[in-house]
C-alpha cells in the first residue's frame, strides 16, 4: 500500500492553534512545533503497525482496521477510538477519555507527500510527510 514506509515531518499548518484547543501549554506547544516527528508505517491485510519517533518520545501502535483502541498523544491525552479506510484515505475517529470530545484525523497520500488532517472543536490543523 502507499502508505507503507518510513516518514518526516516536512510543515505544519495551524498545528499551534489546534494544540492550543487541544488544551496544550505555550510549553509544549512550543517544543511541539518543532517535534522532528518521523511515521513508520507497516500494513499486513486490515493490521496496521505504526511506529512514531520524535524529540519526545518513541511509541509503537498496533490496530485493525475498525477495531477500537486506546491511544495517549505526546502531552498525556488519552484517547479511544478507530481507524478505518474511506477510499484511498485513512479515517480515525477518537474520544478523548477526559472529556468526550471527539477528535478526527485523516491521512491521505497527496503527490509524493503524507498528509495528516486534524480536526478537533472546530480547528483544523495539517501535519505534511516527506518520505524518508
Amino acid at each position: 500500500m502507499a502508505f507503507n514506509g518510513t516518514w518526516k515531518i516536512d510543515r505544519s499548518e495551524n498545528y499551534e492553534k489546534f494544540m492550543e484547543v487541544m488544551g496544550v501549554n505555550m510549553m509544549k506547544r512550543k517544543l511541539g512545533a518543532h517535534d522532528n516527528l518521523k511515521i513508520t508505517i507497516q500494513q499486513d491485510g486490515n493490521k496496521f503497525t505504526v511506529k512514531e519517533s520524535s524529540n519526545f518520545r518513541t511509541i509503537e501502535i498496533q490496530f485493525t482496521l475498525g477495531v477500537s483502541f486506546e491511544y495517549s498523544l505526546a502531552d498525556g491525552t488519552e484517547l479511544t477510538g478507530s481507524w478505518n479506510m474511506e477510499g484511498n484515505k485513512f479515517v480515525g475517529t477518537f474520544t478523548r477519555k477526559d472529556n468526550g470530545k471527539v477528535l478526527t484525523a485523516h491521512r491521505e497520500i497527496v503527490g509524493d507527500e503524507l498528509v495528516q488532517t486534524y480536526t478537533y472543536e472546530g480547528v483544523e490543523a495539517k501535519r505534511i510527510f516527506k518520505r524518508g
